[in-house]
């Protein structure tokens, strides 16, 4: 597909845009998409983009219903739908640290509900300008993500979506039923692992019975499911039996978690600054010439540009603006109670933020939605929060929420804009108004910032070991509450193991510059090494089957047919998370409405017999049903 803007013509006739079936449908996948992803990412540490099966849905339910829907109908709809699904990323990463503090009990629904709004409208607002800048004037960044979104968008206008739905359907069923075997009848364990000791050192491997990590190793490729699996081998493959000690540990499989958690994630933590202020350095050229332009449109006398493409007006930018800044200043008076750390948190969230748009806005266009390293951004802003709160005095409690305040506006803020950038440029390619996309994206985030708290508090009361469990392990959130800790003078930090990562780090991207001068397509991205270092090791070994299924339907073929080959196997992975995740919810509502879990009671050699044949089965089913449609004969 051509990657160049399509302008509808002044004389064509206009195509609808939004309507009420788009407004309808967008706000209910905004809310669908926002309550899965909260799931994912407390599990899985990570979150997955929700362009593309919001799209197909969209297709398919206005080709059934309205013979007369346009292709900007569905566009609109992705657009509202992938705004929900970004702003969950932007708060199970950093709000579940207020508990994990010991700041709330359970979430504040007016507190959260607000921070995911303001965070999430800032992100919108803050990349409109950049929106020339990165999409229109920028020829480098090639936008995988959000040119396959389009291409989706425009083979469904042309063809029946009724094939594409029955992928999603089929996903949706396998990971719906993996769920509801695990967590309803008990027949199937959660994970299969074990550990036995050698001495004094613990030696472990396990993997999660999920299919929605292999759906997630599918959908990210194998480049970056190695990559993760890489960052769980050094850390619990070779960095747990380093550590020794664990005779100390009545079970060795307890003893592995417990020095993972407590020792070898901090390793993961310093190779995870190496590679936040890695990518500030790499989009340094991207950040100065979103400075000029914006310069240049002030010293214009307007902010933005009117015209065919026209964003929103500049006044209602900049009103929008304030009335966040002022809101934000209102919380933070409310968490710390005090002027002056409520002046310094609220500009620090803001010049950070808008720092951050910037670096989003371009990663997403050089890797993709799903690959951006919102963590990796996250923790350099709360390490920067942490200093400059160190270095006024502030400590203790006031200091611990000031930081994880700013941690969070900055994580919304990028999460939001580095999807509404992906979203600006599938509809730049498919022909949208660029403002009537903003005005739904702005929808999308205001409907999900209300159900954040609900599904937070839901998912932590009603699953076993709550958020920071062994399901919910919520990763981000546990390792942004160990640093405010540690700055707030609450806890000591082991600096020794965050330097140790932070060599590591420097010795990754070492080689990962090499294969770049050599021109080996094979990448040694830092950020998701890090990231698998500071994830349970069972998430990495099936994100790998996933990326393995993925590489052997697209090896031989050239980098941009891959989005191609590979469409039926995203949409069927996409399904799969949407089931699960959804399901997991769906089983969480009923625990909080008094219905007790339907174990069966079976001998714990039954269910790992059970377990074992059900792994091998999904595997197959992801084998049968992501292979291309050129294959199946």
């Amino acid at each position: 597909m051509s990657d160049t803007t399509v302008t509808p013509q002044a004389d064509a006739i206009p195509r609808k845009e939004i309507t009420i079936r788009v407004v309808v449908l967008g706000i209910f996948l905004a809310i669908v998409m926002g309550a899965a992803n909260v799931y994912v990412g407390l599990r899985a540490g990570m979150t997955v983009s929700a362009s593309i099966p919001a799209a197909v849905m969209a297709m398919l339910f206005f080709k059934l219903l309205f013979k007369d829907s346009s292709i900007l109908e569905a566009n609109q709809v992705q657009t509202c739908a992938s705004a929900g699904e970004s702003l969950a990323a932007g708060i199970i990463f950093t709000m579940p640290a207020m508990l994990l503090i010991g700041f709330w009990d359970s979430f504040d629904f007016w507190s959260v509900t607000i921070i995911a709004l303001t965070g999430g409208l800032l992100g919108i607002l803050f990349m409109i300008p950049m929106r020339k800048v990165f999409i229109l004037n920028n020829t480098e960044l090639a936008y995988p993500e959000g040119v396959a979104c389009a291409a989706v968008l425009e083979a469904g206008a042309e063809d029946s979506a009724e094939g594409e739905g029955r992928n999603l359907l089929l996903g949706g069923l396998l990971g719906a039923t993996v769920a509801i075997s695990a967590k309803l009848f008990g027949i199937i364990t959660g994970t299969l692992e074990a550990a036995t000791l050698a001495g004094s050192r613990i030696l472990y491997f396990g993997g999660d019975l999920s299919p929605m990590l292999i759906a997630i190793g599918f959908i990210v490729r194998l480049n970056v499911a190695v990559l993760i699996f890489i960052g769980g081998a050094l850390s619990w493959l070779i960095g747990i039996p380093l550590l020794g000690g664990g005779e100390q540990f009545p079970v060795a499989i307890d003893g592995a978690y417990e020095l993972w958690s407590t020792k070898i994630r901090y390793v993961g933590v310093g190779a995870m600054v190496v590679g936040g202020f890695s990518s500030l350095y790499s989009v340094r050229h991207g950040l100065i010439a979103a400075v000029k332009e914006l310069r240049n449109n002030l010293t214009s006398g307007k902010l933005l540009v009117q015209d065919q493409q026209r964003d929103l007006p500049s006044s209602v930018i900049l009103s929008l603006i304030i009335g966040c800044i002022v809101v934000l200043a209102f919380v933070n008076y409310r968490f710390t109670g005090g002027i002056g750390i409520t002046l310094l948190s609220t500009t620090v969230m803001v010049i950070m933020g808008f720092f951050f748009t910037a670096v989003a806005s371009y990663i997403v266009g050089l890797v993709g939605n799903s690959n951006s390293p919102v963590s990796g951004m996250t923790i350099t802003a709360v390490l920067v929060a942490g200093g400059l709160l160190w270095l006024f005095n502030y400590s203790g409690m006031e200091a611990m929420v000031a930081t994880l305040g700013i941690a969070a506006i900055v994580c919304c803020v990028a999460a939001t804009a580095g999807d509404v950038c992906n979203d600006l440029k599938t509809g730049s390619l498919v022909g949208a108004a660029p403002f009537r996309q903003q005005i739904m994206q702005i929808v999308g985030v205001f409907v999900a910032a209300f159900i954040m708290s609900p599904v937070l508090n839901l998912l932590n009361n009603n699953i076993a070991g709550g958020i920071g469990g062994r399901e919910l392990s919520a990763p981000q959130a546990s390792l942004f509450a160990s640093l405010a800790r540690g700055f707030a003078g609450e806890t000591a930090l082991p600096w020794d193991l965050i330097g140790y990562g932070a060599i590591v780090g420097i010795v990754i991207l070492i080689i990962d510059w090499y294969l770049r001068r050599q021109g080996i397509k094979f990448r040694a991205h830092l950020m998701p090494i890090a990231v698998g270092m500071y994830l349970p090791f069972g998430l990495a070994t099936p994100i790998l089957i996933g990326g393995l299924i993925a590489h052997y339907y697209s090896k031989g073929t050239p980098a941009s047919e891959h989005d191609r080959i590979l469409h039926r196997g995203i949409l069927f992975s996409s399904g799969v998370i949407a089931g699960e995740a959804l399901m997991s919810v769906g089983l969480a509502c009923l625990t909080a409405l008094g219905f007790q879990s339907m174990d069966l009671g079976l001998p714990n050699s039954i269910v790992m017999v059970i377990s074992v044949i059900a792994a091998f089965a999904v595997v197959i089913c992801f084998v049968k049903l992501t292979r291309p449609l050129k294959l199946t004969a």
